[in-house]
């Protein structure tokens, strides 16, 4: 009852000094307002201040940070005791004393501003500056934003109303906790908790009587001592320590001593670096994918303006998928193998079967905005819509989808064809696109380079990767079957674009980015099971209320012809392209991957327990900038293939990634489904086998990316060596 009475006695008070120098001019202003403004308590509506976002990996440590204002809001009894004083002292000194107007302050801020003849200081409390702050905060115009800051009795008057409501509605404690979280202390630390920790390298709690002193006299004019612009306002900020330190003296909150031991100390501050954005986070690819996850999803704002003010703003605490062990595994193998001072780039995706959960996003260069060349400005390792570019062409990692097709439409693994050193369409009716449109073209051929001519099975034909057998199976099994069974999987390009539908889409002309085809290759680890690519495990909001998300799976492969594919894809390692590299001690199953003209390179493959994909290319184009005559990771090759770097680098990082992880061996091939050979194992090669083969004459736009109408075609993946070890071994 006592405030209340206080507040009543304050606006009488306040009506009285209104109407007694009502003689024009500022007075007459003055009444015009207090009429059209009725003083009593009004409910301000307290949106919650602009926090930050933390960002946290599978272990629960921070990755990154997001925010538009870097705030931390913390407790009453999570701030000093000699913060809460210091503040008092310096802005309201009798806050714990009047109610919502400090009616010796007012009036003679009043009298003053009447001789002025304009509002020339405020005399505000801190429960005035705290309306004052949330009607700041809350604008979301620049008009509302100057109505916040107007210099006007109507503005003040409409404070005064939302500051009586609130010293109905909260204790002191309250308002001063709340204060101190919203007051802006200059060099971009909002609130008291991130201005300790970015002046001072201390929580709030911790804060020194010097240290208090700075804060508190640095909310009066936070840009101009803003210590982070420079000595001069170093030393406006030092002297309003002091002169903070000389208030809580005078008013006996510290003795004499006490203030001139602070004041003979340094000011000691520190310029802690402001954590946030994904140039300074330890997985930077990984936090761009996270981010537009989040600016990507309708569940978290109707508007795209809605969703970033959810991020930058909303205080949410966002739990992801990403393993620090395997990222550190994916880290170290491309460092070992390709510098961030190379024009090739390598990146790589981990990808866990079963959940889609991507446990580890590394590339060879830092991500930063820069102009530096050792650095890239966009995810090279994920698709466009997760802030990636075009990708590479995705070159032999896209035999798989054909040789799942031929599984699933009854062939054997045994059963095979005669394959020619070349290849043509016998007519351009020969292939049909999903639209039902001829995409053949028995003009071009597409050829082995080194060639290997002859019968081949799924098995020899997949191990050897001969271009020339996947042709004539892709032929067989169906060029739009091929393209469902990778649609199914996830596929789809790193642009964004359709695919291109052409019968070289075995030979994998179409771009992509590593998430995307780890996590198809992960799908195969899992016996079918296709699951999306997951970031996100589960997000909390500033109020403590959690949502978790699981992953979305479905199933896109008989889990039988999963497991001869991956019966199959295991020779790799043994019998085929992987062979002078080896596997990795456990069962596992992959692909190679190289472009027409060694443009990108790629190496693909999994376990049941984790896949992942690895590209390199050179961003600057892939067309005009070949792996030929290159040097990388200070050594140099004539020619690089899936297996000369991609492959080791994936062997590298499974092998590490998966030490802690009990072995899961494959599920054994159906043997009387996928078993020895049909009646058509020794069929003739079929006419339109090209005899005398013509070079290559895939045509490629000026951009390096492949026209519309005649994409790049892999010319040779046969075989693939195992690392290069002297000047131009690898062809």
């Amino acid at each position: 009852m006592a405030g209340l009475a206080a507040v009543g006695m304050a606006a009488g008070v306040l009506v009285a000094g209104i109407a007694f120098p009502a003689v024009g001019g500022a007075g007459y202003g003055f009444v015009a307002a207090a009429n059209e403004v009725d003083l009593k308590p009004a409910d301000l509506a307290e949106p919650p201040p602009a926090e930050v976002t933390i960002v946290r990996d599978a272990r629960g440590g921070e990755i990154a940070r997001f925010y538009e204002e870097y705030r931390q809001v913390v407790d009453f009894d999570e701030i000093a005791e000699v913060m809460k004083s210091a503040i008092v002292a310096i802005e309201d000194f009798r806050f714990y004393e009047h109610g919502a107007i400090d009616v010796e302050g007012t009036l003679r801020a009043f009298a003053r501003n009447l001789q002025a003849g304009k509002v020339s200081q405020g005399g505000s409390s801190i429960t005035q500056q705290y309306v004052k702050q949330v009607l700041l905060n809350s604008a979301g115009t620049d008009q509302e934003r100057d109505a916040a800051l107007e210099a006007s009795y109507a503005r003040k008057l409409k404070e005064l109303r939302y500051a009586m409501g609130l010293e109905e509605k909260y204790t002191k404690d309250q308002i001063l906790a709340k204060y101190l979280n919203i007051a802006y202390f200059g060099a971009g630390a909002y609130g008291v908790e991130a201005a300790a920790r970015r002046f001072f390298g201390v929580r709030a709690a911790d804060l020194t009587l010097p240290q208090a002193a700075t804060l508190a006299g640095a909310v009066q004019d936070p840009n101009a001592t803003d210590p982070n612009l420079g000595a001069e306002h170093r030393e406006r900020l030092r002297e309003r320590r002091d002169v903070v330190l000389n208030r809580m003296a005078e008013l006996g909150e510290i003795t004499t001593a006490e203030a001139a031991e602070a004041k003979a100390s340094k000011l000691g501050y520190k310029g802690t670096k402001l954590p946030g954005g994904c140039e300074s986070s330890k997985y930077p690819y990984f936090c761009l994918y996270v981010r537009q996850e989040i600016l990507r999803n309708p569940a978290f704002g109707r508007t795209s303006k809605a969703r970033l003010d959810m991020l930058n703003r909303g205080g949410l605490t966002i739990s992801t998928t990403i393993d620090p062990a395997m990222q550190t595994a994916a880290d170290q193998a491309i460092k070992a193998y390709v510098h961030a001072s190379d024009d090739p780039v390598a990146a790589e995706a981990l990808v866990q079967p079963g959940t889609g959960a991507i446990k580890a996003m590394a590339a060879s260069r830092p991500y930063g905005g820069s102009a530096a060349r050792d650095e890239i400005a966009y995810n090279v390792v994920a698709d466009a819509a997760h802030g990636g570019a075009t990708g590479f062409q995705a070159g032999s990692t896209f035999k798989t989808f054909t040789l799942l097709t031929a599984l699933s439409e009854g062939m054997e693994v045994d059963d095979g064809l005669e394959a020619g050193a070349g290849y043509r369409a016998p007519g351009y009716a020969t292939f049909k696109n999903c639209a039902g449109q001829n995409v053949g073209d028995p003009s071009h051929t597409v050829t082995n380079d080194e060639g290997s001519p002859g019968w081949k099975t799924l098995r020899t034909g997949t191990w050897d990767s001969v271009n020339t057998f996947f042709m004539e199976l892709e032929q067989r099994a169906g060029l739009c079957d091929t393209v469902t069974t990778a649609k199914s999987l996830g596929i789809h390009r790193s642009d964004g674009k359709r695919l291109q539908e052409y019968e070289t889409f075995v030979l994998g002309v179409n771009e992509m980015d590593p998430v995307t085809v780890a996590t198809a290759y992960a799908a195969i680890g899992a016996r079918g099971r296709y699951c999306a690519p997951m970031a996100i495990t589960r997000i909390t909001d500033r109020d403590g209320r959690t949502t978790r998300y699981r992953p979305e799976c479905g199933k896109a492969l008989d889990p039988e012809v999963a497991d001869a594919a991956a019966e199959v894809l295991s020779g790799v390692f043994t019998k085929g392209t992987m062979s002078g590299v080896g596997g990795i001690g456990r069962d596992a199953a992959g692909k190679t991957g190289t472009t027409d003209d060694y443009a990108a390179a790629w190496f693909a493959g999994f376990t049941p327990d984790l896949a992942a994909a690895v590209s390199l290319g050179d961003p600057r184009g892939a067309q005009q900038h070949k792996l030929r005559g290159v040097a990388i990771g200070g050594r140099y090759y004539g020619a690089v293939q899936g297996a000369t770097i991609p492959g080791p680098i994936w062997k590298n990082t499974m092998t590490t990634a998966l030490e802690r992880v009990p072995p899961t061996p494959f599920p054994p091939m159906n043997p009387a489904r996928f078993a020895g050979c049909t009646t058509h194992c020794h069929q003739s090669p079929p006419s339109n086998t090209a005899k005398d083969p013509t070079p290559d004459d895939a045509r490629t736009d000026t951009t390096g990316d492949t026209t519309d109408d005649a994409p790049t075609i892999e010319a040779n993946d046969d075989p693939e060596p195992g690392p290069d070890t002297g000047p131009d071994s690898a062809e």
